[in-house]
């Protein structure tokens, strides 16, 4: 079973490579696994029919009983024949439907095999989170089948329309499984059939979450808005998506937890009343529409209205009727829909009000729908006759809500007859005061596909007493009358075929009467539901709006309020109610007199930034908070933090000196007496609030703490830096995926401050050291820089007159303006810039048993760069790193992902490679996969402060030169 599932994704992945060699005949090819799942189904009906399931686990999360379980069972095996055998015939369709230079057509293909190999898993799935997981899977690939023809407006809304509302619908659902699962112990779903938990409050909750979700993948009112819409896919869609597949799903989950859940409160007059009412609004909306797709829409819509009842009322006889009408509608609403294709193919058309006469010119196309409409409108000797009577009988002889019910089915059927009627006669008829439709011809492959479901429908309708085993497999699972129904043509003349007839009677009266129907329907019309839709999604983006431009006034110290504001009422809601102090030990206020003291000066560092009005100043001390932070690390004996808030702590500080050049040199917000008020006490109130949870934290602890086991199974591997141990081997996993979202938020941080086309090639330094430049900048590579612009013009100073080359201590030094420039800095940073990198290589070695790792070498290594960069300029950081950015942090997060997915070759995630040697000179060494785990994590982290520093020091420089440039030309032009 997982086999057939993904072979169909495995084989959507190639469909590109498939489409542009073979054209639309791929879909030939793109066909044989649902073929295959056809085939395989078929071989196990009798196993099926006897109640022999056939069963696929594997352990997914044991621990939480989800599993990645597979069941094949009655109701299971008919849904695999109609999503796997419709499917092989529209993809055997689509080779003559669409041309061979359609547009994305391999990209279509590919995800129309996904979604029903999705779907082949939404029905085969015995456990709620993994039926759930196809689900969501068929909802993504139906909204991008949906929207394929995504140049055109309508095809985009409709798609979001689709996955808003099924999205939503799914999301909900989830909350019912893990309500439903939680209080039954297990999330498989045979075992919540077989063994239903207990009535309570919480098992009706999840059920009637359950039933929206249903209820919205099945499009039943008030979620029937997306179907009619979805008629902008391509027709092959339409007649999979919405007669055999998707729109089944939510009926499919319906008749699976019926057994065991239909006498749930909610169940019966959430499902009969809502299926009912669909019914009626759906098939009564078909009569007065003009479009043939809409028209199938509506009575598709209608007919899921009539399973949803049938699925729902929980009676043995009333589902086996359900599962003969499944099958049915399958097979005459898919034709329906392929024949529309055809239609539309050969006439340029499908408005009935512009079609005449096809049924002449296309007379084999007109008999082929025409056996699948009468199989919708319930004449004999077909398959649908023998499922609504079925149904008509069963419903009769039910409760009374069950009669009551049956009164509502019989005005639908009667809509259905009228509305297939209108399909018949608007796509074939010839129509008086309008010429015929030029058509061309179509030939029996193209026709193939809807003949042979129709022909299912002819051969069904008498042999439907040969299903009556595997259909009777699953209605056997409710309480058994003492006359059991059994599917059979012809029951003699009785209540069902009186009904039959006052339905086929009354469908034709509307027919004939349809202008009269259509004056009232459109004189009697409530607001469409996709008007009504798109009203609620303006008034939500509207509120959206203006709850945003309430909060978001653009300030920061606003916002930092309202966090605080937040997370305070938060907390003292908590203390207040759970009162978690109570038994805990008393803190105590330090370990020795030094944290005091380092405590006190880093307060006093925050109380100075409240009274300086230089911004740069601000920055120091805020600073000075972290590295006094960091003293408080090294005092409390854990060297590691203390390393790498140091390091931290340090490049945020260059980072703000980074950003202040384009800053104000002074705060300019004047803060009122009021405000401080206000602000002081909050900021006052927050800190102790903090300071409070956080001492209530370290004192609720209870259990062993883990140190001692973890420093005994450190130093068992022969290793003694226990934190650089827990990074790189026990929370590996973790340390990847902040990696990459470390990655993720650089790159996404860098790209919104500049956004520009991310390339190097202008930061390279092509200046000779040896050819003298003028002190202005003119001979620096590409033009004078930021920092060649001096605060007034300078005269430059002539070059030595002697020919010995003049010694430069950075390669770009002469680009800047000599008010700008530093010797000292510039001697200064040459001589320490090889020293750093070769002590960040060295924190990286070390970290097996001394402080250092490669987050704090990577850092190490951004400033030395950085240095580098203030000391000389753009062109500097050019020399110093002339690795694009980009390419260091994708190396970095490429080794890491590497090394721990080898390191499963050993079972774990880190143990891939060990090796012990000898070197001259260094002497005895080990190096593991660890070590190169973290090798990433230093290319990554230097990646990512070389990008901040080139989007917030390279890029301002651009600025800068293009301002100054401007202002220069400006000066020159007046002067002139």
């Amino acid at each position: 079973m997982a086999a057939l599932i993904l072979s169909h994704f495995l084989l959507a992945a190639c469909a590109g490579p498939l489409v542009r060699r073979l054209g639309p005949r791929a879909f030939l090819v793109l066909a044989l696994p649902p073929l295959a799942a056809t085939g395989w189904a078929a071989a196990h009906w009798s196993g099926a029919a006897a109640g022999r399931p056939v069963e696929w686990i594997l352990a997914w999360l044991p621990a939480y009983d989800v599993w990645l379980a597979l069941r094949l069972d009655a109701l299971s095996l008919l849904m695999v024949l109609l999503a796997a055998g419709v499917g092989v015939l529209v993809l055997v369709y689509c080779v003559r439907y669409f041309a061979a230079g359609d547009p994305l057509l391999g990209r279509f293909a590919g995800h129309l095999l996904a979604f029903a190999g999705a779907m082949l898993g939404l029905v085969l799935a015995d456990d709620l989170i993994l039926l759930y997981v196809f689900w969501e899977l068929t909802t993504v690939f139906s909204y991008l089948l949906i929207g394929h023809g995504s140049e055109r407006r309508q095809s985009r809304r409709s798609a979001l329309q689709a996955l808003t509302v099924t999205g939503v619908g799914g999301l909900v659902m989830l909350v019912g499984f893990l309500m439903l699962g939680h209080a039954a112990g297990t999330y498989r779903i045979s075992a919540l059939v077989a063994d239903p938990p207990a009535p309570a409050t919480t098992v009706s909750t999840a059920i009637a979450l359950i039933l929206v979700g249903a209820l919205s993948k099945s499009a039943i009112w008030p979620f029937s808005v997306w179907l009619p819409n979805a008629m902008a896919a391509p027709t092959p869609v339409s007649a999979y998506l919405h007669a055999a597949a998707m729109v089944k799903a939510g009926v499919y989950l319906i008749a699976r937890l019926a057994p065991a859940y239909a006498d749930t409160p909610p169940w019966r007059p959430m499902l009969l009343v809502l299926g009912a009412l669909t019914m009626l609004l759906g098939g009564w909306r078909a009569l007065r529409l003009g479009d043939l797709k809409l028209v199938l829409a509506y009575g598709t819509v209608s007919q899921l209205g009539f399973l949803t009842v049938l699925t729902g009322a929980g009676d043995r006889d009333i589902a086996l009727a359900a599962l003969a009408m499944i099958l049915a509608h399958a097979l005459f609403k898919a034709p329906l829909f392929l024949v529309t294709g055809i239609v539309d193919h050969a006439a340029g058309t499908r408005d009935l009000r512009e079609l005449s006469g096809v049924g002449r010119a296309l007379p084999r196309v007109a008999v082929v729908a025409a056996v699948a409409g009468a199989s919708m409108a319930g004449l004999p000797p077909l398959l649908g006759f023998a499922a609504k009577e079925a149904a008509f009988t069963a419903l009769a002889h039910g409760s009374p809500a069950d009669r009551w019910t049956l009164a509502v089915v019989v005005a639908g059927s009667a809509l259905t007859t009228a509305y297939t009627l209108r399909f018949l006669w608007g796509a074939f008829a010839r129509k008086p005061g309008l010429a015929d439709t030029p058509v061309h011809r179509v030939d029996w492959a193209f026709l193939g596909p809807p003949a042979l479901l129709a022909a299912g429908c002819v051969i069904l309708g008498p042999g439907v007493s040969r299903l009556n085993g595997l259909l009777g497999a699953y209605a056997d699972a409710f309480p058994a009358p003492a006359h059991p129904y059994r599917l059979s043509l012809w029951h003699g003349l009785g209540t069902a075929l009186l009904l039959s007839g006052a339905a086929w009677a009354g469908g034709l009266a509307l027919f004939l009467a349809r202008d009269p129907v259509i004056r009232l329907s459109r004189r009697t019309a409530l607001p469409t539901a996709d008007r009504v839709f798109g009203l609620v999604l303006l008034g939500l983006e509207r509120l959206a709006l203006q709850v945003t431009g309430f909060f978001q006034r653009g300030s920061l110290s606003l916002y930092l309020s309202t966090v605080l504001l937040v997370m305070l009422g938060g907390q003292l809601a908590v203390l207040a109610v759970d009162r978690p102090w109570r038994g805990a030990a008393p803190p105590r206020l330090w370990d020795s007199p030094a944290q005091a003291a380092i405590a006190l000066l880093t307060c006093a560092a925050a109380l100075l930034c409240l009274q300086v009005s230089r911004r740069m100043k601000a920055v120091v001390m805020a600073g000075l908070t972290g590295y006094g932070t960091a003293l408080l690390f090294v005092a409390h004996g854990a060297p590691d933090l203390a390393l790498t808030q140091f390091c931290v702590e340090t490049v945020s500080l260059l980072v703000f000196v980074l950003v202040m050049r384009r800053m104000p040199v002074y705060f300019q917000e004047n803060i009122s007496r009021w405000r401080l008020r206000v602000r002081v006490p909050l900021a006052l109130a927050a800190a102790a609030a903090v300071a409070f949870t956080l001492w209530v934290v370290a004192a609720a602890r209870r259990a062993v703490p883990a140190g001692e086991a973890l420093v005994e199974e450190t130093a068992r591997h022969g290793l003694k830096n226990v934190v650089a141990t827990i990074l790189v081997e026990y929370r590996a996993w973790d340390t990847l995926g902040e990696s990459a979202v470390l990655a993720v938020a650089a790159v996404g941080v860098t790209s919104l401050i500049y956004f520009h086309r991310r390339t190097g090639a202008d930061d390279a330094v092509s200046v000779p050291v040896s050819v003298p430049a003028a002190v202005s900048g003119a001979g620096a590579p590409g033009g004078r820089t930021a920092w060649s612009y001096g605060s007034q013009a300078l005269t430059p100073v002539s070059a030595p007159e002697d020919n010995a080359p003049e010694r430069t201590w950075l390669a770009a030094g002469r680009t800047l303006a000599p008010e700008y420039r530093s010797v000292v800095f510039e001697v200064v940073a040459r001589l320490v810039f090889h020293p750093i990198l070769v002590l960040s290589v060295y924190l990286l070695f070390c970290a097996e048993n001394l402080p250092g790792g490669g987050f704090v070498g990577g850092l190490v290594a951004g400033v030395a760069v950085t240095v580098r960069y203030l000391a000389g300029g753009r062109f500097e950081f050019g020399e110093a790193a002339p690795w694009h950015p980009g390419l260091v942090t994708g190396l970095g997060l490429l080794l890491s992902t590497t090394v721990a997915l080898l390191g499963y070759a050993d079972g774990t995630a880190l143990r891939a490679l060990s090796y012990d040697g000898r070197l001259p000179l260094i002497g005895d060494f080990h190096i593991g996969t660890p070590v190169v785990f973290d090798a990433g994590v230093y290319l990554l982290v230097l990646g990512v402060v070389l990008d901040i520093v080139r989007a917030l020091g390279a890029r301002v420089d651009r600025q800068i030169e293009r301002e100054a440039a401007a202002r220069e030309a400006a000066g020159q032009g007046a002067g002139r």
